[in-house]
């Protein structure tokens, strides 16, 4: 599926997610997410380059030059403290709407004529 199925602010919360155990290049971020999510979303570097600029723009992130694991030059991205910390609150966001519509989805009949 391609990036754009993704919920307003998704992209943000699973990039932010990819980078807790240290820094990734671009393509390995978007390799993270494929592969975690059992090859069900895909983002397009078309999507996954601007959030990412635009994240480093925010203060949640930060980027270093490097080399990857095939010897080529890249920017290497990682989690500032603020990036860490707007990760904790949009976790916690995302759990409480994920539990919404997992009620809805769930609810029953009684639910509509309760006042």
């Amino acid at each position: 599926m391609p990036g754009s199925n993704l919920f307003s602010g998704t992209l943000d919360l699973l990039i932010l997610r990819s980078l807790v155990w240290g820094p990734l290049h671009g393509y390995g971020i978007g390799r993270w997410i494929r592969r975690t999510s059992s090859e069900i979303l895909s983002i397009e570097e078309g999507a996954l380059y601007p959030a990412l600029h635009r994240m480093q723009k925010k203060g949640w992130l930060k980027s270093d030059w490097g080399l990857t694991e095939t010897r080529r030059q890249a920017k290497f991205y990682s989690l500032t403290d603020l990036g860490r910390e707007h990760l904790n609150q949009e976790t916690q966001r995302w759990e409480e709407h994920a539990t919404a519509v997992r009620s809805v989805l769930s609810g029953s009949r009684e639910a509509e004529t309760t006042p």
